[in-house]
């Protein structure tokens, strides 16, 4: 036989044995389905802003589950509560979590950790805590997935920031957030909650 020619058990035609396999017109049997593949995206989301957001929809598309996991962080003073910024994600599934990352990743059955890149600021220190997460758990992968160009500058700290010195920051929060933080404004100082 000519020796570029596929070995005969190699070749795949309807019905015969491809390997070991059995081939069925491209149909794979449950037991050979793929696992899906859940992804975490964690951060504090304090507060959400529309790049959280453009993120979230674009991962949704690339994994079989996402789940946003809401750092509980009680030695910060985060502008919102937990449960507050729970109800401020909508649309996704939502959870918290302390401690160890990879420990929640593997808890939840991710096998993908995903975070977004601005800048190459973001890159060095998430390349640092990859590398940190890989030696604790290699079974779980970092994926990074660049900001789109219209968000690529926001931050929460920066949104905050913008926002206590009174600067519109209507392009960068989804209203619902918008309203939100001018509520707590008005808890926190009630002459600074109109800005």
């Amino acid at each position: 036989s000519n020796s570029h020619e596929p070995h005969a058990s190699n070749r795949c035609v309807f019905g015969e044995r491809c390997g070991s396999a059995l081939v069925d017109c491209g149909k794979r049997s449950v037991a050979e389905q793929p696992q899906s593949v859940v992804a975490i995206y964690p951060g504090s989301f304090d507060p959400i802003t529309n790049g959280h957001l453009d993120l979230i929809r674009r991962s949704s598309r690339l994994f079989d589950r996402l789940i946003v996991s809401i750092l509980r962080n009680d030695s910060k003073q985060p502008l919102f509560s937990l449960s507050d910024r729970m109800e401020m994600l909508r649309d996704v599934e939502v959870d918290c979590f302390e401690g160890l990352l990879v420990n929640y990743a593997h808890s939840r059955g991710a096998r993908v950790v995903l975070r977004g890149i601005r800048a190459i600021s973001d890159y060095e220190y998430e390349l640092q805590m990859t590398h940190m997460n890989r030696r604790l758990n290699p079974e779980i992968e970092t994926v990074f997935l660049m900001a789109n160009d219209a968000y690529s500058f926001i931050s929460s700290r920066l949104v905050k920031e913008v926002f206590g010195l009174g600067g519109d920051i209507t392009e960068l929060v989804p209203a619902s957030v918008l309203a939100r933080m001018r509520d707590r404004a008005k808890q926190l100082n009630p002459l600074r909650g109109e800005s």
